[in-house]
This record gives C-alpha cells, sequence and structure tokens, in this order.
C-alpha cells in the first residue's frame, strides 16, 4: 500500500548535510550547459535559475549558475575554462588579482 515513511510520492528525505550555494555567474545557454556538464562530472553541487518572462529583457537572456561554495574556486576554474571570456556585467575579483585603480580624478 503506502510508503513505511508515509513520505509522498516523489518526495526525497533531506540530505544529511547542508550545502550553501554561490553566485557563480551569469552565461549564456550554451556555455551554462557545458558549465554544468562539467561541474557534475567534478561532483560540485550547482543549480542555475533561468530569467522569467519579464526579467529577460534586463537580463539579457543569461543563466546564472550557483555553485557549492566550498567549491567555488573550482568551479570559477571550470567556467573560465569554458568561458573564458567571463560573465555578463561586471567582472567578478579574483583572491589573486591586484586590485583596480580609482577612475581618474578619484586619486588621493
Amino acid at each position: 500500500m503506502g510508503h513505511e515513511d508515509d513520505s509522498p510520492e516523489g518526495r526525497r528525505a533531506p540530505p544529511d548535510a547542508v550545502t550553501t550555494t554561490v553566485y557563480l555567474g551569469r552565461y549564456t545557454w550554451e556555455h551554462a550547459n557545458a558549465i554544468a556538464g562539467d561541474l557534475e562530472r567534478a561532483g560540485i553541487v550547482w543549480w542555475y535559475k533561468q530569467p522569467g518572462f519579464f526579467s529577460q529583457i534586463w537580463e539579457f537572456g543569461g543563466v546564472r549558475l550557483f555553485v557549492d561554495r566550498d567549491r567555488l574556486a573550482e568551479a570559477r576554474d571550470i567556467a573560465d575554462r569554458i568561458a573564458p571570456e567571463g560573465t555578463a556585467g561586471p567582472k567578478r575579483p579574483r583572491d589573486n588579482d591586484p586590485p583596480e585603480p580609482p577612475p581618474p580624478g578619484l586619486r588621493p
């Protein structure tokens, strides 16, 4: 008849550990699919958010990817290999990147 634990069919038990995800970047569908495939092969937890009907107007149709916070550096390496031009919008700072100089006229 029913399941022994009386949980609804199709619903999975919560994982033993909680995974916190962080923003990796916004990519084209092609890049997002390729990155997702490599993230899966590397065993990195990920998810995506596609723009809704109206938000695709200002998000230009990009797919936002989120990855396991503890494996962000590895995920960035994968994304940078597949989409070396980076993401749409401002570039994310890397840990080893030197700070950018202030714009002209704002120097001390």
